[in-house]
């Protein structure tokens, strides 16, 4: 027999904690190794978290909602499955034993329901309240919700204890005063009945105030107030701190895309028919990004205090729109060693996991740089903000047919071409605007020079 601890796994780069979403599996439940016991979310991805070994989930050791540092202990498993399943047969004749105990009691348990209830009518001293978990406090800190106000509010998480949504609901419905005067009916109502009423009957109020629906929040002027979720709050932090950090500058390139226009709609329909997913134009232009970063190689660099720290791998990050409207990042590692079948294969998957919310943390760290593709929303040119540590971020934008002078042998003639723009923002601390122009430029110039016998 083997007890084995289940601690927080670290979810990425410079995540410190999670907290904990939801437990998938319960106290004496069979896991099989690598079966996904709980889901917990970081400051960069919702993940569920697999078990590292075979057995019996013996305890949970954190609540819902809570947060818990890398490496901390989080639930224990039972490894022996025989000796697991053994003991949980021990346990089970006990339980009739445990319910003829409870029924026996039951009388004398019923009063106490009310007299829970009663000591937050009288405000009582908070060590005689609920347990509240770290996450709670903290929205209780920053939202100014005093202690008073918490011991009313109705929690339906285990044993009636305040959940990260309990607490949100309130906030989002206007911090409705929880005074004693409205509290007290509720728990001063059932007290004469419950020495002759049958012992349901005492908990039919409580839970009648704890189904009571929520204030809705006062608006005025046709305004309407809406609340960040997580992820867009964790948006709005990075981008203020990456403009803090990064002095930015923008240079701009206009390419002449014709070639590779003409590829895809030559190949688009029989990738689609050979490998059932669509073949678009970002994996061209990750992998002239990756092309250029061999040749301006302090492209791919990070800064830590006053070193340059310059990265071998080439780890492009793409910029991916959520259904929410929130955006993430997945990464292609080392996107210079794959060939467009594979950049397109890759990409596809990284996208279509980041939009059913399946991503992996693994696939959110390490990039060393970034594109966004704004012509997808239309969009011919943009100013991208740079994603931190990173010093560099490019955004494509949308493909237009122009009228342009094309060179010939003959002379110059005036045709229809396809042209996009390239947006390069980089970090000026480390990037001056000859290698961000330069490199800019390089990526024009592959994408230009497209084979169009290139084959996928």
């Amino acid at each position: 027999m083997a007890r084995m601890e289940m601690t927080m796994p670290k979810m990425g780069e410079s995540i410190m904690e999670g907290t904990v979403l939801k437990w998938l599996k319960q106290v004496g439940d069979a896991i099989e190794q690598d079966e996904s016991v709980l889901e917990v979310a970081t400051d960069k991805v919702d993940t569920e978290v697999p078990a590292l070994h075979a057995g019996i989930l013996q305890e949970i050791l954190v609540e819902e909602g809570q947060v818990v540092a890398v490496g901390a202990p989080i639930a224990v498993i039972e490894t022996d499955a025989a000796n697991a399943g053994a003991t949980a047969s021990a346990a089970a004749p006990a339980a009739p034993a445990a319910s003829d105990n409870g029924a026996a009691t039951a009388a004398a348990q019923v009063p106490h329901v009310p007299a829970e209830t009663a000591p937050a009518a009288g405000a009582a001293q908070p060590q005689t309240g609920r347990f509240y978990s770290p996450l709670v406090m903290s929205i209780a800190r920053e939202e100014g919700i005093s202690m008073s106000d918490l011991e009313y509010l109705p929690g339906t998480g285990n044993e009636g204890r305040v959940t990260k949504k309990d607490i949100l609901d309130y906030v989002a419905g206007g911090k409705q005063p929880l005074t004693p005067q409205t509290a007290a009916p509720a728990a001063a109502a059932p007290a004469p009945v419950a020495a002759a009423a049958p012992a349901a009957a005492p908990a039919a109020k409580p839970q009648a105030a704890a189904t009571a629906p929520k204030a809705v929040p006062s608006i005025s002027g046709g305004q309407e107030l809406i609340e960040m979720d997580r992820m867009r709050k964790m948006i709005a932090q990075r981008m203020v701190d990456s403009k803090r950090i990064s002095p930015h500058v923008t240079s701009f390139v206009e390419a002449d895309v014709t070639d590779i226009v003409n590829w895809r709609n030559k190949h688009k329909d029989g990738y689609k028919k050979r490998e059932g997913e669509n073949l678009t134009f970002t994996p061209i232009f990750i992998q002239a990004i990756a092309r250029a970063i061999q040749d301006y190689p302090m492209i791919n660099v990070s800064i830590d205090g006053d070193y340059i720290i310059k990265k071998r791998d080439i780890n492009i990050g793409v910029a991916v729109a959520l259904p929410s409207g929130n955006l993430i990042v997945p990464v292609i590692h080392n996107a210079d060693q794959l060939n467009l079948n594979g950049l397109s294969k890759k990409l596809n998957d990284l996208a279509n996991r980041a939009r059913t919310n399946k991503l992996k943390p693994e696939d959110l760290e390490g990039g060393t740089y970034t594109v966004s593709n704004v012509g997808s929303f239309g969009n011919v040119m943009g100013t991208p903000i740079i994603m931190q540590p990173q010093v560099a971020i490019m955004a494509v934008g949308a493909i237009k047919k122009k009228p342009a002078v094309i060179e010939t042998p003959q002379g110059d003639l005036i045709g229809v071409r396809h042209f996009m723009f390239l947006s390069h923002s980089y970090d000026h601390r480390v990037v001056d605007g000859s290698l961000g122009g330069m490199f800019v430029r390089r990526v024009a110039d592959y994408l230009e020079q497209f084979d169009p016998n290139t084959s996928i």
